[in-house]
């Protein structure tokens, strides 16, 4: 059986230089959040800038910390992380039945540790990462 929930991420941006992304992570950790998720990357866009995403624990008390450091709530990207048992070839199976029902990943993190995996999924569209739950469910049912 695998689960699989929407995450919801906090945003702001950073120095794309040394120290940029480990200066908010440190302000967040001095904070006391507790992060369940962190991306960051580059602006294409904006010479020495990025971005920072987190995600910390789903509880009021942890947004509100991460509030509290100036990152701001976003709607997109639109993350969810999945979980469950590890088997041979999951991951190939989850993503061929997301190819075939014409779900486009914007990005994907998969991890196995201790026999279990995580993985984090970047969707498109609501529907699409609706979609995808639906079908890991599916999946899980039969594994």
């Amino acid at each position: 059986m695998f689960k699989m929930s929407r995450i919801h991420l906090f945003r702001t941006e950073v120095a794309d230089k040394p120290g940029g992304t480990a200066a908010k992570l440190k302000a967040l950790a001095e904070a006391g959040a507790h992060l369940e998720y962190v991306y960051s990357e580059r602006s294409s866009t904006s010479s020495g800038i990025g971005a920072l995403y987190v995600a910390p624990r789903q509880t009021k008390a942890e947004e509100d910390l991460v509030k509290k450091a100036g990152l701001k709530a976003v709607e997109e990207p639109i993350v969810m992380r999945f979980e469950g048992d590890d088997k041979s070839g999951l991951g190939s199976r989850v993503t061929a039945a997301w190819e075939t029902a014409g779900i486009n990943l914007h990005g994907l993190m998969m991890a196995v540790l201790s026999g279990r995996f995580v993985g984090y999924a970047t969707f498109d569209t609501v529907m699409d990462a609706n979609s995808a739950a639906t079908i890991l469910a599916e999946i899980g049912a039969k594994e």
